[in-house]
């Protein structure tokens, strides 16, 4: 418990820490590989294990350097990360979750990569930008995309097709026609979207089409009340409103396959993870009965964005062993390992060269994660953005479970949001208040 205080207490100061990095060289990465070297790598989940079998051949590779990965449930991942880390015993590399790397860059944890990337192969033109971009914090690049993910439309086509809408719309104004189009056909035996409150991520996709910078000034106070998240949030509410939506939490749906099977919903606002799943709990005759489709956006075709998701490879201030953590960071970012590793565990390519593989381009469903990958962009970069998104959550469940006025809420979301920024802007401020000093001497 002790630890875990420690963390928290960090945590509280992480903005400190961000507003105080500084370009960092890479020291000990220049050195040759040395031999008899073992590397600690944390990896998570089914990740964690698969990993393990592309660690052999680049063992193979190079002769001397060994890798130990330990596999850590995500469940416990964020908490072990940050234990580690105060007892001053972090893995030389591991697997980041893209929300987590501005709390852990905050923690002055990570090395910075941009030195070595730019004497490697790599290329940020080889990656989506939206992804890309979660790995920059103020400029510096922290670490390097090694699968992606990010939501978008899974809907029954039959359904849609016997309501007369033959193709997924790209405008907000004529999916919504559309969802009313197979409300009506459902009438009280279901609804056309299954869009569950306690999940923060539609309502961010919908704010994230609609040009919402979520976070302003700097990201010191939210952006709730202004024009662009109000014209998400009042699509959002409005399809809860209209009954196109039932305000039902995901664990008030025992089966969420089985509800789509039965055609109580029509379309499901979800991610790659569940490609898997739907082919294997659906039923046989309606595998070809349901697709994917990118998310409309407010302005018709290709405005819809949606949140760049996915996780990381970075590399620890603390190893001693950069130079060969590095190298199995470019040793997995190759496409035909990226591939590899697709094929054992679905988790789609961060290199848009693996995307070119007759396994992604033959498969119609795979192709719309591709499309929609080039349109997606970050969540505000503070350490604090969890805790926030966790917030809108709560205050939009006022709004479309109990009734709340949009107005009063959004600004009353827009006061916690302060409150939990106000150390940010103590530090903004005062980091402006000591350049404008240096300036006057």
């Amino acid at each position: 418990m002790a630890a875990r205080g420690a963390a928290e207490a960090l945590m509280r100061a992480s903005a400190a820490g961000l507003l105080a990095l500084v370009a960092v060289g890479l020291g000990g990465c220049a050195s040759a590989v040395g031999h008899g070297v073992t590397l600690r790598f944390w990896a998570m989940g089914r990740e964690g294990e698969v990993v393990q079998e592309l660690m052999r051949d680049f063992e193979r590779e190079n002769p001397g350097v060994h890798v130990r990965v330990q596999q850590i449930p995500w469940s416990a991942a964020h908490e072990k990360l940050l234990t580690a880390f105060v007892g001053d015993a972090t893995p030389d590399l591991a697997q980041l979750g893209n929300t987590w790397m501005a709390e852990f860059v905050a923690l002055r944890s990570l090395e910075r990569l941009d030195p070595w990337r730019e004497r490697s192969t790599l290329s940020p033109a080889s990656y989506f930008d939206g992804i890309w971009d979660t790995n920059v914090i103020d400029g510096a690049l922290f670490g390097i995309p090694w699968y992606v993910d990010t939501r978008l439309l899974f809907y029954r086509r039959d359904l849609f097709e016997r309501a007369g809408i033959a193709r997924m719309p790209e405008s907000w104004a004529a999916w919504r026609a559309a969802l009313a189009a197979v409300k009506r056909r459902a009438g009280k035996r279901g609804y056309a979207l299954f869009l569950p409150p306690n999940e923060y991520e539609p309502l961010l996709v919908l704010a994230l089409s609609a040009r919402s910078p979520l976070l302003r000034d700097q990201g010191t106070r939210g952006a709730f009340s202004e024009p662009p998240f109000r014209r998400a949030f009042d699509f959002y509410a409005g399809l809860y409103r209209d009954g196109l939506a039932p305000p039902l939490r995901n664990n008030e749906v025992a089966n969420v396959y089985q509800e789509f099977a039965r055609g109580y919903f029509a379309a499901y606002i979800t991610g790659p993870w569940n490609l898997g799943e739907f082919e294997r709990r659906l039923p046989p005759e309606l595998q070809a009965a349901w697709a994917t489709a990118p998310m409309p956006g407010p302005d018709g075709k290709a405005s819809g964005v949606s949140l760049a998701g996915g996780s990381s490879l970075v590399v620890f201030r603390g190893s001693r062993h950069k130079a060969e953590a590095l190298r199995v960071i470019e040793f997995l970012s190759r496409p035909e390992q990226q591939l590899r590793f697709y094929r054992l565990t679905g988790d789609l390519p961060a290199r848009r060269e693996a995307w070119r593989d007759t396994a992604l381009t033959g498969n119609p469903r795979i192709r719309a994660f591709g499309e929609q990958l080039t349109r997606t962009a970050s969540t505000p970069k503070v350490p604090e953005w969890e805790l926030i998104a966790n917030r809108l959550r709560d205050y939009a469940e006022q709004v479309v479970r109990g009734g709340a006025p949009a107005d009063s809420t959004l600004a009353a979301l827009d006061r916690d949001v302060a409150g939990i920024l106000e150390k940010r802007r103590w530090l903004l401020a005062r980091r402006h208040g000591e350049v404008h000093a240096e300036s006057a001497r």
